[in-house]
């Protein structure tokens, strides 16, 4: 890769920006034919091919791809060379961890949202011997799509670049409404229910990804920043809500299920805020004063 001695002191100086504006730079411009095809706003007629009965594998998965985890490469490569790539890398690799956070990665999302959707639902359905099978495959799916494609960018590189200069807390509500509204373009496709979306659902979308987003920098903080466990509660998290929770509470009306992921995680963020005193598992440097003290 070529490039001039100014970009690479402009991306070494501004890692974080840079990354941002390039991972949602790279994303919409590769999601744009899939908005503006008849999978979305129907000005370009041509339809995206339906694989495993969706057409978001061909139209939506390449564009995520192509943002978080290509930007965090580039930005990593050019602002800190081979060493920072190995750094970035290393994370991917950190599997040993302690048995529990491999529990809270995949329990914890079924756990809050169930738990929110009963006062809501009239039944619950013990799941068959099929579901579980489903949500094993759709769990591994997920990882290896969803999972590796946004996580290398949002947790492996924004999160351990956003800590140390402004803490858990405040680098958390950076990232949390740039990842929500990285999403934006999906709403006027299928992926976000077109042309049945309205903006109260874009609002309550981002408002769930700032909540998780506090859990997600809890856990990957206290599991010694490893990104397997981040690839796995973001799996879990798509995974439970495509598949398990429809099944577990027949009858419920589908929308409900973005209004109790709101309301479950914004409660578990709220714990989790007040349970670290605002660290958030961070044991590094960290720059605010009442934090610090706290």
């Amino acid at each position: 890769m070529t490039t001039t001695p100014s970009l690479r002191a402009f991306i070494g100086r501004r890692p974080i920006s840079s990354f941002f504006t390039l991972a949602i730079t790279l994303s919409w411009l590769a999601w744009l034919p899939y908005v503006l095809s008849d999978n979305g706003l129907g000005i370009l007629h041509f339809s995206f091919p339906k694989v495993l009965g969706t057409s978001q594998i061909l139209g939506m998965l390449p564009g995520a791809y192509l943002g978080p985890l290509v930007a965090a490469f580039v930005v990593t490569a050019l602002g800190e060379g081979r060493p920072g790539l190995r750094r970035w890398a290393s994370r991917l690799l950190r599997w040993r961890v302690n048995w529990r956070w491999y529990a809270v990665a995949l329990l914890a999302m079924p756990v809050i949202v169930t738990v929110a959707t009963v006062p809501f639902a009239g039944t619950f359905q013990a799941p068959a011997v099929s579901l579980i099978i489903a949500w094993a495959v759709g769990l591994v799916l997920q990882v290896i799509t969803t999972g590796l494609a946004e996580e290398p960018g949002w947790r492996d590189f924004a999160l351990p670049h956003l800590q140390p200069k402004y803490g858990a807390l405040r680098g958390t509500m950076i990232l949390g409404p740039i990842w929500g509204i990285w999403h934006l373009p999906l709403f006027l496709t299928e992926w976000g229910h077109w042309p049945n979306t309205s903006v109260v659902a874009v609002l309550e979308f981002i408002g769930t990804a700032i909540a998780i987003s506090f859990v997600m920098t809890w856990v990957f903080n206290r599991s010694g920043e490893s990104l397997p466990i981040a690839l796995l509660l973001h799996a879990g998290i798509n995974n439970y809500m495509s598949i398990a929770w429809s099944e577990l509470f027949p009858g419920v009306d589908p929308r409900l299920g973005e209004h109790v992921l709101f309301i479950g995680f914004v409660v578990a963020a709220v714990a989790v805020v007040i349970g670290t005193k605002g660290r958030l598992g961070y044991r590094g440097r960290t720059p605010e004063p009442a934090l610090a003290r706290a």
